[in-house]
């Protein structure tokens, strides 16, 4: 069992899990553990379970068995109250962005906190002006509306507001899912400022080689309702586990190494 000083160092905690629907097994005994301040990434081919785990961390979905703790707390039989206050501590990037299209960039921003916070429009409005920032979006992008926005804006409009209620814990679902090169390459360089800048965890769910490479702490491989391996990339590619070495196979895994090496980095600047 783990001690009191490991488990304050650890953001989330996945053990024995297993999830079915119908006779269908998803994940058979799945172990993880998120250290704070890392980012982690989880990876699988298509069908390995990936998006259902992430589920199971936001508490989107119930596993059959096993044990799922997030920030201390073991999500067993968790009340709506404690489950609405953990909420609140940790921040959701979904793959489609989430974004309402009746409201402008900065109202979505703003959303969880007028939901979650006592405080005036103009406070709310300064805060989530600060936040679009911190994403990287000029000012002139609050009043437009999700439907104006690019890809690669998109994303970042709805990374300031998972930001917004200053979690300690960040979950993104393919965060460079559609983008072009160039977009994906910003998003990578944002993720890997914002944990630098902030001491942010991040959680991640993805299949861009490029951003394995370039940010991730260290890398879970699901297969076979199981985690094969934990380990940097660097690791995972050493490994001769014929459920991981598809992963970096074929020329296209082999060249993001070098890619990754060559990505512009964000410009530092810490968000407030």
């Amino acid at each position: 069992m783990p001690n009191a000083s490991q488990d304050q160092n650890m953001a989330l905690e996945m053990h024995q899990v297993v999830t079915r629907f119908g006779t269908h097994l998803v994940h058979n005994g799945v172990d993880l553990e998120v250290r704070r301040s890392e980012i982690f990434a989880v990876i699988g081919g298509s069908g390995s379970g990936k998006s259902t785990l992430l589920r199971e961390m936001i508490l989107l979905q119930i596993p059959n068995a096993g044990r799922i703790r997030v920030l201390g707390v073991d999500l067993a039989n968790i009340t709506d109250a404690a489950a609405l206050a953990l909420r609140q501590r940790f921040g959701v990037l979904f793959q489609q962005g989430g974004l309402f299209g009746a409201l402008t960039v900065l109202e979505n921003i703003g959303l969880p906190l007028r939901e979650h916070r006592k405080l005036a429009n103009k406070e709310v409005d300064a805060i989530a002006t600060q936040k679009l920032a911190a994403a990287g979006l000029e000012a002139a992008v609050a009043s437009q509306y999700p439907s104006e926005l690019s890809g690669g804006m998109l994303k970042r409009a709805a990374l300031a507001r998972a930001l917004v209620l200053e979690p300690e814990l960040l979950f993104l679902d393919e965060p460079t899912a559609g983008l072009d090169p160039q977009s994906a390459a910003g998003i990578d360089a944002l993720v890997l400022n914002l944990r630098q800048q902030t001491g942010l965890t991040i959680v991640m769910i993805t299949h861009d080689l490029d951003l394995l490479w370039q940010v991730a702490d260290r890398v879970a491989v699901l297969a076979g309702g199981k985690v094969q391996a934990i380990g940097s990339m660097a690791e995972l590619s050493q490994m001769t586990n014929p459920q991981i070495q598809p992963f970096f196979d074929g020329p296209r895994a082999r060249s993001a190494p070098r890619q990754a090496a060559s990505l512009p980095k964000e410009p530092s600047s810490k968000p407030k």
